[in-house]
């Protein structure tokens, strides 16, 4: 823009005014927010429409509850706040971001709820949801199962090559799976691969059975519970398995057999929200999002 004044017609008069410099700026500059804001506005049902390309909802398993939790799609995404899990401090931190969306692995709702009152977490958090007209999505074992999902950026994370399904499946055409397994770029000593996987995790400690007397180098994962797959590691020639958490007695039985490795459920699944982010940030550029400082892990390590 030039330094002349701009001339602009009198609305009264028909005249033509001119409009001094300074309002010129601030004209403009208004005309310029607008005008992107209307480009980059994206509704939520948009970002919905993303996240399930991504991870269809059949997907899920028959007991899940992924999908929509609370909220109305119609409404323009101010924000999306990424997380693992939905608790009140998770809304709360939404609110302070100026985020009207919440996008979180575990479902906030995995059964109906009778009563919407202060009586229990769930119901204190989905009150002050709708209070401030939060939007929750979730996506749970549908992301699990998804190619490219939760199990492969486990693996990623870990630098294993060659990562296909532990066990393979189609669900309405679509290739999905449980757990990945992958090679490592080189062999690793028991005790140095625990070490290693305790490092990529940021974990204080890792729960295994007797350290494995040969190297590691076929890596079997399931994050969050996953020793439904323990069996079908060993069936398909891993060296170790990383889950979130086991029961206690599928660690008897299997020493010398595999390397078993157990993270915490919370820990194992950390980086699902990056996940979150890439999907929203390649299909709906105009979006914020940011992922969740607030940790939700109810687990303390003394």
């Amino acid at each position: 823009m030039s330094g002349k004044s701009r001339l602009k017609p009198d609305s009264v008069t028909g005249k033509t005014l001119k409009m001094p410099k300074r309002k010129q700026i601030l004209y403009a500059s208004r005309f310029t927010f607008h005008f992107y804001s209307y480009l980059c506005s994206v509704k939520i049902k948009e970002v919905l429409c993303a996240l399930e390309q991504f991870a269809p909802l059949p997907l899920q398993e028959s007991w899940d509850n992924a999908g929509l939790q609370v909220g109305l799609t119609e409404t323009e995404v101010s924000g999306a706040l990424l997380c693992l899990d939905v608790t009140e401090a998770i809304v709360d931190e939404a609110i302070q971001k100026g985020c009207n969306l919440v996008v979180s692995h575990h479902p906030l709702l995995f059964r109906g709820l009778k009563t919407i009152s202060d009586l229990t977490d769930v119901q204190r958090t989905v009150r002050k949801a709708i209070q401030h007209d939060l939007c929750v999505i979730s996506m749970h074992t549908n992301m699990d199962n998804a190619l490219g999902g939760v199990n492969a950026r486990i693996a990623q994370k870990l630098g294993l090559q060659d990562v296909v399904f532990l066990t393979e499946k189609r669900v309405d055409g679509i290739v999905a799976g449980s757990g990945v397994i992958g090679t490592l770029p080189s062999a690793l000593a028991a005790d140095d691969f625990v070490l290693a996987v305790k490092r990529t995790f940021g974990v204080e400690c890792a729960m295994c059975n007797e350290l494995l007397r040969r190297p590691v180098r076929r890596v079997a994962i399931c994050g969050g519970a996953g020793d439904f797959l323990l069996d079908d590691a060993l069936k398909a020639g891993a060296d170790a398995f990383i889950t979130g958490e086991m029961h206690y007695h599928q660690y008897f039985g299997y020493e010398q057999q595999i390397q078993l490795c157990v993270i915490g459920h919370y820990q194992s699944e950390q980086f699902t929200a990056e996940i979150f982010q890439e999907i929203i940030e390649q299909a709906c550029p105009g979006v914020r999002t940011e992922i969740a400082a607030t940790c939700t892990n109810p687990i303390l390590y003394l």
